[in-house]
C-alpha cells in the first residue's frame, strides 16, 4: 500500500468511497450522494487553500482519502483543522485508515497548526477508539444534532493539540 497526495484522476473512486459511507453509514450526515463536479469542486477549493488530500493506494486502486480543511472558517480558528478519514467498506481494519491519518497529522503539524478536530457519530466506537490510539480526546458530546435514518444522532467531537503554541504569533 502506498499513500500519496490525491489527484484529479482519482476523484471517481474517491466519489465511490464517499458515496458508499454517505450511503450506509452515519460518518457522514447527509442524504444526497455527491456528484463527480460536487467533488472536483471540493479537491479544487483543498488544493486553492492548501490544505492536503491523501490516498491510500494499492494495485493500482484506491483504498481511502483522509484530507483537513479550515475549522469553522473565522480568523480565530486559523490554527484548527477538521479532518476526514474515508475508507473502502472492504479494507475497513486493516490499517488504512492510520496509514492515511498519521502522516495527515504530521502534515498539519508542519503547517503549523495548533489543533486538529474529528466530529464522529458517538454510535462509532471504532473510529472513536481509532482517533484515541492516535491521540485524540473526546472533548464534548453534542445531542440529537442531526438526524438520519429516522433517528436522532449524536456527534462527538475528538481533539488532537498538535504542539505546545508556544511558537504561535496572534
Amino acid at each position: 500500500m502506498q499513500v500519496r497526495s490525491a489527484t484529479k484522476m482519482d476523484l471517481p473512486e474517491i466519489l465511490e468511497i464517499y458515496n458508499q459511507v454517505l450511503r450506509d453509514s452515519t460518518a457522514i450526515y447527509d442524504n444526497e450522494p455527491s456528484s463527480l463536479a460536487e467533488r472536483e469542486e471540493w479537491f479544487d477549493g483543498r488544493v486553492r487553500d492548501g490544505f492536503p488530500i491523501l490516498v491510500a493506494e494499492q494495485d493500482s486502486s484506491i483504498l481511502g482519502f483522509s484530507s483537513y480543511g479550515a475549522w469553522r472558517g473565522r480568523w480565530g480558528y486559523r490554527y484548527t483543522v477538521e479532518h476526514s478519514v474515508h475508507v473502502h467498506v472492504s479494507h475497513r481494519g486493516t490499517g488504512v485508515g492510520r496509514a492515511l491519518l498519521s502522516p495527515l497529522i504530521e502534515m498539519a503539524r508542519a503547517a503549523g497548526m495548533h489543533v486538529m478536530i474529528g466530529g464522529i457519530d458517538a454510535e462509532n466506537l471504532n473510529s472513536i477508539r481509532f482517533h484515541e490510539r492516535l491521540g485524540f480526546v473526546q472533548v464534548g458530546c453534542a445531542k440529537e444534532v442531526a438526524r438520519k435514518f429516522d433517528r436522532w444522532l449524536d456527534l462527538v467531537t475528538m481533539q488532537l493539540t498538535l504542539d505546545d503554541g508556544a511558537g504561535l504569533r496572534a
